[in-house]
């Protein structure tokens, strides 16, 4: 897959991404401001206070898909923190060995939680969130798609080979001597 395609098949979810941030800043502005302004206004007014639970229930909401999301967008950008301590000591193909066991065991994490957020999706589609009388199975379906998103950029980056960062942490001396083995 070429460079602009990737980014094109990344475009979505990051889309999705900015719009779920602006979403929870918002609403946590509007949060502090019901509870700190209007809260103290309705009470000098002498008037009935202003519900505003909803808040905590959009930001809930919000910051769930913003996780899962992010954690596959991550994936996808290589974000996450990555420790080598033995492994740039190894042929070429030992490290190409762990880099696809590696990824495989990410895409079989995004597996678990695909399957477990779905089944959890399912399991609480019956009920509702109390402010706002939303089906629950929104907020355990970003595990489900979140997970989705790990699965498929996990399995990617099998495909993707190894980024230009980290082709300067082979040791060309090792490259040469993979085919000698």
């Amino acid at each position: 897959m070429t460079v602009r395609g990737r980014e094109l098949i990344l475009l979505l979810p990051k889309i999705v991404l900015t719009t779920l941030l602006v979403i929870a800043i918002v609403d946590m502005l509007v949060g502090v401001f019901l509870r700190y302004v209007m809260l103290h206004i309705t009470d000098w007014l002498d008037v009935d206070p202003i519900n505003f639970f909803w808040v905590e229930e959009v930001g809930e909401l919000s910051l769930a898909w913003l996780t899962m999301i992010g954690a596959g967008i991550g994936i996808a950008e290589r974000a996450h923190f990555t420790l080598r301590v033995v492994t740039h000591h190894l042929p070429l193909r030992w490290q190409r060995g762990m880099n696809i066991a590696n990824h495989l065991i990410i895409a079989g994490f995004g597996a678990v939680v695909a399957g477990c957020g779905a089944r959890l999706a399912m399991v609480n589609s019956s009920l509702a969130s109390p402010a706002l009388q939303i089906n629950l199975a929104w907020l355990y379906a970003s595990a489900a798609v979140g997970g989705v998103l790990i699965l498929l950029y996990g399995l990617g980056m099998l495909f993707a080979g190894v980024p230009e960062a980290e082709r300067d942490l082979i040791d060309p001396a090792e490259t040469r001597a993979v085919g000698d083995d």
